[in-house]
């Protein structure tokens, strides 16, 4: 589904993405992860049509996405969510979706219907007791379910997740993850998810991509990434790896 080649993105003289290759099969879970600067939200900025790689070879689906804008790369497909909430403080949860609606993949173009979509959308992420509330009111994890219903109602095939748990408390964190394995098993939806926390990573994804200083230095099972020895020495610091506790 998604496929990279050599991906490379440079800020002066950072090599901020350094020569990644990448491929993701429709349906899967996979975890992309790795110390702080090592390229993860660049990566996905360069996916998500943000930032244009200086070099290399990006495709969803078969069509390029170098020098796509992100709203073409959005009607492709794909669709992400930030680290921190990018609402928009002026409206209300519900006309924060319907922004989604109008200018994704739904095929609507007119804000009553777009306003409906947004309402069934907003209730099976589990914010329908909330659609007219102000995005001041809501809470740190309602804002994070926000994000991805604003992310959903474009209707992706791919869904890129940024730390979409930081900041969340363990009964929070539990609850994301039941909703992204429904997401993934209801819509079939593909998903690449940044994110720090290992027990989330651990008990979520299929496959697990690292990168430290830009460059990929492993792809495979979570259990067995988390054993190799550049994986260690890069990204977490000990001999072994406990995977008890995941979600």
């Amino acid at each position: 589904m998604l496929e990279g080649s050599g991906v490379t993105k440079r800020f002066g003289g950072l090599v901020a993405v350094d020569g990644v290759d990448l491929a993701v099969r429709e349906g899967e879970i996979v975890g992309l992860i790795g110390p702080n600067g090592s390229g993860k939200t660049t990566l996905f900025n360069c996916i998500a049509g943000f930032y244009r790689p200086e070099a290399g070879r990006l495709s969803f689906l078969g069509q390029s996405l170098v020098g796509r804008s992100p709203d073409r790369v959005c009607r492709l497909g794909i669709a992400r969510t930030f680290q921190l909430s990018r609402s928009f403080a002026d409206l209300t949860v519900a006309q924060n979706v319907v922004v989604g609606v109008l200018y994704g993949n739904a095929g609507i173009g007119r804000v009553g219907p777009a306003g409906a979509e947004a309402r069934r959308v907003l209730a099976y992420v589990g914010l329908g007791e909330v659609v007219d509330a102000p995005v001041s009111r809501l809470t740190l994890a309602q804002r994070k379910r926000l994000e991805l219903a604003r992310a959903l109602a474009t209707r992706p095939r791919l869904l890129l997740l940024d730390e979409s748990m930081a900041g969340l408390n363990p009964a929070e964190i539990t609850a994301a993850v039941e909703l992204l394995r429904r997401l993934s098993a209801e819509l079939a939806l593909t998903l690449v998810i940044v994110e720090h926390m290992m027990q989330v990573i651990m008990g979520l994804c299929a496959r697990v991509v690292v990168l430290d200083a830009g460059r990929k230095i492993a792809d495979g099972p979570p259990t067995e990434v988390a054993r190799e020895p550049a994986v260690l020495r890069a990204y977490l610091g000990t001999r072994t790896v406990s995977l008890g506790g995941a979600p």
